[in-house]
């Protein structure tokens, strides 16, 4: 099984990533926004700063989101060991590979190591929580066997 610090640090890069995208747009739609001139029509001025402002909006829901998944991450110790499906386990199931931190889905490590991070309030995580290793759960009508957790 991959180390939960390499994992973590997948998540911290993928967040990262969401941050400094959400805020390239928001500086984006902003200087839209400035770049706009008065012209004739100026219905067509007061319609694109509208637009603009719309488009900063919306990045800047997004720059919050990646600011609560950064928050929720950062309350996360990966070195801790855990015997139990939780907040900060890895766990590998026959469904694959788990990290229970935040919502990001499907992540790659450096190494390349695929696993999915998903949050202790995603269903997966919920049915398996409190499981240990060698156990099983059933979900969606499957059984899922948890192998290892680390």
């Amino acid at each position: 099984m991959s180390s939960k610090p390499a994992l973590h640090a997948a998540c911290l890069a993928y967040v990262h990533t969401r941050l400094a995208a959400a805020r390239a747009g928001m500086a984006a739609a902003q200087e839209s926004s400035n770049s706009e001139t008065k012209s004739s029509a100026g219905d067509k001025y007061e319609t694109g700063r509208a637009m603009a402002q719309q488009e900063r909006d919306r990045h800047a829901a997004q720059l919050h989101e990646a600011q609560q998944l950064l928050a929720a991450l950062q309350k996360i110790n990966p070195d801790l060991p855990s015997d139990t499906v939780r907040l900060g386990a890895l766990a590998s199931t026959s469904l694959g590979l788990f990290y229970v931190s935040i919502s990001a889905g499907r992540l790659a490590t450096a190494a390349g190591q695929e696993f999915m991070a998903v949050s202790a309030a995603a269903p997966l995580a919920a049915a398996l929580h409190g499981r240990r290793a060698g156990e099983e759960v059933i979900f969606n009508g499957k059984p899922v066997r948890v192998l290892a957790v680390s």
